[in-house]
């Protein structure tokens, strides 16, 4: 690792991969910021909304980025029954990543300027979806939506499915200008080395304790601080380790995959008397993508 890189670039909307084989630790740390404010800016959210959507697409980022085969693909998805949010879902791929809530707006203006996820959610569940593109299989863990945020969701779900120790920090910034969002995600490796019992087994691992310490003392300011490089965070946390690996990862873009040959696509699945009903007075169909808010006409 560089000494010291406070001047190297700010990393708006890069992943970077890291390990610390001292501890047997691995993680990712992403900045978002012109994508995050695309994805955002394609519906007027209320604030509420927007940092919560900020927070679910910074998980969906660090999570996704785990995913060895480009082609992968990572869901996070949160539904509700009755609840202020019925709906939140974020995907990745490859570098892509995109995002839609659906709220209730006339409910959530009576909660005041900074309502609890509970408050958001009521009673809900967070379902963590991988489809892996080099065997074809998809597996899910679900977790209920409890404590104070969506990364505290994350972190019981890799407890509770994956059994790997696992820290996450999101940190966001909004102002009337823009958006930034930042994340940290680091996790005791799931094997141990040959001859040693598997590491996530033991979640009180002294590694793991010294190293969740370290990742827990990063501040939300210095994950959306841009004066800050992705590497200089890392520099801030590990210096004192004998070899921090540093792997750039994906360029983020807004991963929006709506086009007129997609759905296209999916309709020519409708039988014909429901494509009929579809129809407007000029024979196409108008078809909404909720993710980028554009609305198709499809000629089928």
């Amino acid at each position: 690792m560089p000494a010291s890189p406070e001047s190297a670039e700010t990393g708006h909307d890069q992943v970077l991969g890291f390990t610390v084989p001292g501890r047997n630790a691995r993680g990712r740390v992403v900045r978002m910021g012109p994508v995050l404010e695309r994805i955002l800016g394609a519906h007027a959210y209320p604030a509420a909304i927007r940092h919560l959507l900020a927070e679910a697409l910074v998980l969906t980022v660090l999570m996704g980025s785990l995913l060895k085969d480009e082609e992968s693909q990572l869901t996070v998805q949160a539904q509700t029954e009755g609840g202020i949010v019925d709906l939140l879902v974020c995907d990745y791929r490859a570098g892509e990543v995109r995002g839609y809530v659906r709220h209730d707006a006339e409910r959530l203006s009576a909660l005041g300027a900074n309502p609890s996820l509970y408050a958001l959610f009521g009673k809900g569940y967070l379902a963590i979806t991988f489809d892996l593109a080099a065997t074809g299989q998809r597996y899910q863990g679900i977790v209920p939506l409890e404590g104070d945020s969506l990364a505290a969701a994350c972190e019981s779900y890799f407890a509770q499915s994956e059994q790997v120790p696992t820290l996450i920090r999101v940190g966001i910034r909004s102002t009337a200008q823009a958006s930034v969002a930042g994340g940290l995600l680091v996790q005791h490796l799931p094997d141990g080395e040959e001859g040693r019992e598997r590491l996530h087994v033991r979640m009180d691992h002294p590694d793991w304790e010294h190293v969740a310490v370290i990742a827990g003392s990063l501040r939300h300011d210095e994950l959306v601080d841009s004066d800050l490089s992705l590497e200089a965070v890392l520099w801030r946390l590990f210096h004192d380790e004998r070899e921090v690996r540093i792997d750039p990862g994906a360029v983020l873009e807004r991963g929006c995959r709506c086009s007129v040959d997609y759905y296209q696509g999916v309709l020519s699945r409708f039988a014909a008397a429901d494509l009929d009903e579809m129809r407007d007075e000029t024979g196409t169909i108008s078809v909404d993508c909720a993710f980028c808010s554009k609305v198709f006409a499809i000629p089928v």
